[in-house]
């Protein structure tokens, strides 16, 4: 009886043991899918606000994928986070997916939600008449960001460098109201902070997105582990993406009101911010994942990219930049 009773035992323990393995013990995630959410990152830019639109339109449900938003007041934060794994994806730019790319991050972009068309500009005191009026002045950006870039770019369009200006390193958040308050003669400002600026510290764009089409394209990035894991996943959200595209047209008051409340501005300001961009439909993302020897391309710009910043010693070397790039999912979406 002893004998009996310590089989049982083990035959108890044993079935224990399985069920709690089939449980929770495996962490590889089907391709299929998962019930677990994805995380996206987002910050503010007028373009991102549409993952708003669709989520609380339920786009996300209605094709079947569990998504968390996640929003990161200071946009540097967002970047850090996909970079050390925190969220499966981000929205940024393509400038600021090179640096942890040329460190060997596995990171791939599958959607470009927008281009900017003005929504990144250097705002300036009204008495400045162009970039070569701001030597010696006090320019504020933040280091490292899209908004930097802009800002070199448009001082080597000019014949200059950083070091012809009073340079300081500031976050959005903050370069703005240093602006307003008469802090920073010129601050590199995005949307919405950017119509903020010029309206309540009476600044004048002097150099925007305008002035560089095709530099800025603004992108939803993965993480190559979440693309490999749970690719039906991310098809579904770039498609619900063009779903909620899809509806801002024919809804355009109802949505502007949604993403202005999610922006802690009024329905007119947001509406201009969305002027300064360019949403890409399908058919867009087809062309800007297509090669190209000009800044309509994703690898070209990427390239010409990596290059101005390496000089700047911003970026190291990217050996691959095709691998920057899965356009499989905008294809999917495009030929339905």
């Amino acid at each position: 009886m002893k004998r009996m009773r310590q089989t049982v035992i083990i035959l108890l323990l044993v079935v224990m043991l399985a069920a709690l393995s089939g449980c929770g013990g495996s962490k590889e995630t089907p391709a299929g899918g998962s019930d677990e959410p994805i995380t996206i990152a987002l910050s503010p830019w007028p373009g991102w606000f549409f993952w708003y639109l669709v989520d609380e339109k339920g786009f996300f449900k209605k094709h079947g994928v569990n998504v968390e938003l996640k929003w990161f007041p200071v946009y540097s934060d967002s970047l850090q986070a996909l970079s050390t794994g925190k969220v499966d994806a981000n929205s940024q730019t393509l400038s600021d997916t090179l640096a942890p790319a040329s460190k060997g991050i596995g990171l791939k972009a599958v959607l470009v939600n927008d281009n900017s068309f003005g929504g990144d500009a250097i705002v300036s005191k009204q008495e400045f008449q162009s970039i070569k009026d701001l030597k010696g002045k006090t320019v504020a950006t933040e280091l490292g960001t899209v908004d930097h870039l802009l800002l070199l770019t448009a001082l080597d369009k000019n014949g200059m460098k950083e070091s012809d200006i009073n340079y300081v390193n500031m976050t959005v958040n903050d370069a703005g109201p240093a602006f307003i308050s008469g802090k920073t003669d010129a601050s590199v400002l995005w949307e919405p902070f950017q119509t903020k600026a010029v309206k309540e510290g009476k600044g004048k764009i002097l150099f925007s997105s305008k002035d560089t089409p095709g530099l800025i394209p603004d992108l939803l990035v993965f993480r190559d582990d979440v693309i490999k894991n749970r690719p039906d996943d991310v098809q579904k959200i770039v498609d619900a993406w063009f779903d909620a595209l899809d509806y801002f047209k024919t809804h355009q008051d109802e949505a502007i009101q949604l993403m202005a409340k999610h922006a802690e501005t009024t329905p007119e300001d947001f509406k201009l911010g969305l002027s300064s961009i360019k949403l890409f439909t399908a058919d867009d993302n087809l062309t800007a994942f297509g090669k190209r020897d000009d800044y309509t391309s994703l690898r070209y710009t990427a390239e010409k990219t990596a290059a101005f910043l390496k000089k700047l010693d911003m970026v190291g070397d990217i050996k691959d930049f095709d691998a920057l790039f899965d356009p499989q999912f905008v294809e999917k979406t495009a030929k339905r």
